[in-house]
């Protein structure tokens, strides 16, 4: 069983299609080390039965010659994403009994590949927080330091594959809640393009900033399963139809210039942390790349930017959860605005509330102009500030958090904890793709972690650019 779960997901195929292992039998032992790990909390719904039988049918169709890109290949999914066979809870009280009756479109995409839909992962509550505490069924824990956090908001689906409980896993980035995670627990993870990849499905945080991604164990097996999922979908009117490209292993970083914003060695990061960075960038030079400096001079001001735009749009989304529509309804109240709030208020958890609060203040007559409106100037100017750094460089390097996992209570405000976010928003903001790959470990043992962020629908050229690291310097499992 260990060594079952060992394997990436390029190497399960390959043993899958040759015969050397059946389905049902790595289903299993996922299922078995889901059990054993029970206490990262990185699992909310788990159904044996129907996992095992979902192998057993791709064991039937692997006899039969039949091809598929996952076939019978576990995979978990963050509980944001819909499921028609496992509840969709976003970790909420407000939806603990809400089972979907269709699958979201990258489910459906997963599906028609052979893959088996192995459970559905923690997370912080409808996705809004950067640490996995959040949850209203407790919080996931870092399977490298059980002191610490995994990151969040998609918590589980990254504790999942950290912990072998799965070769491979789906989350949701609005912020940094694919990359941070990924950096935390030593993944890769991708947050595409906004709408490189259909939102159909997906239990809505912020509108224009939310994206579905993977996470993995190595490059290849992130780059398979994006390539899967990726795709115009006409249920989703933010989808693009482009080509999606895929993988090149013969990619070579000789001539490649690979940006570095000036404005990032002015913020607060763990000095561990940018020796690492150092430490990759100077492997790119001396393969050949081309270091340049560009500037994104608003880039500080990239924070309070989203979680303004976030908060609005999450106000937004979240009032359809009024305890009519939903599962979650308070049992005593005095007429129908009782209901509302009594509702609202043991239905959300603390962080939900207040971001919905803040979205609310910024929406409201008055304070519009002066801070939602103001948003989406500013938004704008960081957006073409990176178009221009583009215009002098291939791809940009940076740090993907400013720390590594910290340790559960670090943070006396949520003041603190979001600036935790400085380094994965201002991508998410501008809709630009980005990559976090593992560079190595601190001098207490945990994962540290880079990021890739490239120009519109080049996630090809991250995933080249990460392969080559991964190939020649990385360690690949």
């Amino acid at each position: 069983m260990d060594k079952i779960c060992e394997l990436g997901v390029i190497k399960l195929v390959k043993m899958l299609r040759d015969g050397k292992i059946t389905s049902e039998e790595v289903t299993e032992a996922y299922l078995n080390r889901i059990d054993e790990a029970r206490e990262i909390n990185a699992i909310l719904t788990v159904d044996r039965e129907t996992a095992l039988k979902q192998a057993r049918k791709a064991d039937e169709k692997l006899k039969n010659g039949e091809s598929g890109k996952l076939l019978g290949v576990p995979i978990v999914i963050k509980d944001n994403i819909c499921t028609k066979d496992y509840k969709t809870t976003c970790a909420s009280k407000f939806l603990q009994d809400f089972k979907p009756f269709y699958d979201a479109t990258v489910v459906e995409k997963l599906r028609a590949e052979g893959a088996i839909i192995l459970a559905k992962s923690n997370m912080d509550e409808f996705a809004m927080g950067g640490s996995g505490e959040n949850s209203a069924f407790g919080k996931t824990l870092n399977p490298y330091d059980k002191n610490r956090v995994t990151g969040g908001s998609s918590s589980g689906s990254a504790a999942a594959v950290a912990a072998k409980m799965c070769p491979a896993s789906l989350g949701s980035d609005t912020g940094g809640s694919i990359r941070q995670p990924a950096s935390f627990c030593g993944l890769v993870g991708l947050k595409p393009t906004y709408g490189r990849v259909s939102r159909f499905g997906l239990v809505a945080f912020g509108s224009s900033l939310d994206q579905i991604g993977p996470f993995a164990k190595n490059v290849e097996d992130a780059s398979y399963l994006y390539e899967i999922i990726a795709g115009y979908d006409d249920k989703d009117g933010t989808s693009i139809d482009k080509k999606v490209i895929g993988l090149n292993k013969k990619f070579d970083v000789n001539g490649l210039k690979i940006g570095i914003v000036k404005e990032i060695y002015d913020m607060p990061i763990n000095p561990e942390i940018m020796s690492k960075v150092d430490n990759t960038i100077s492997f790119y030079r001396e393969n050949g790349a081309e270091i340049v400096k560009v500037s994104v001079p608003n880039i500080d001001k990239a924070l309070a930017d989203y979680y303004i735009l976030s908060s609005a749009e999450a106000a937004s989304n979240l009032a359809r959860f009024d305890g009519i529509k939903y599962t979650k309804r308070a049992k005593d109240y005095d007429g129908i605005v009782d209901l509302y709030y009594k509702s609202r208020t043991q239905g959300f958890g603390s962080e939900v509330k207040r971001r919905i609060m803040i979205g609310n203040y910024v929406l409201s007559a008055g304070f519009y102009d002066a801070y939602y409106k103001k948003a989406l100037d500013v938004r704008e100017v960081i957006r073409n500030e990176f178009y221009e750094a583009f215009k002098g460089c291939d791809v940009i390097i940076c740090p993907t958090c400013p720390t590594v996992a910290f340790k559960f209570g670090a943070f006396s405000s949520p003041l603190e904890l979001y600036m935790a976010d400085i380094l994965t928003v201002p991508a998410s903001i501008c809709g630009l793709p980005a990559l976090s790959m593992p560079v190595g470990k601190n001098s207490e043992g945990m994962p540290v972690g880079v990021q890739l962020i490239g120009n519109m629908w080049q996630e090809d050229k991250l995933f080249n650019i990460a392969y080559f690291y991964e190939k020649n310097h990385g360690e690949v499992k």
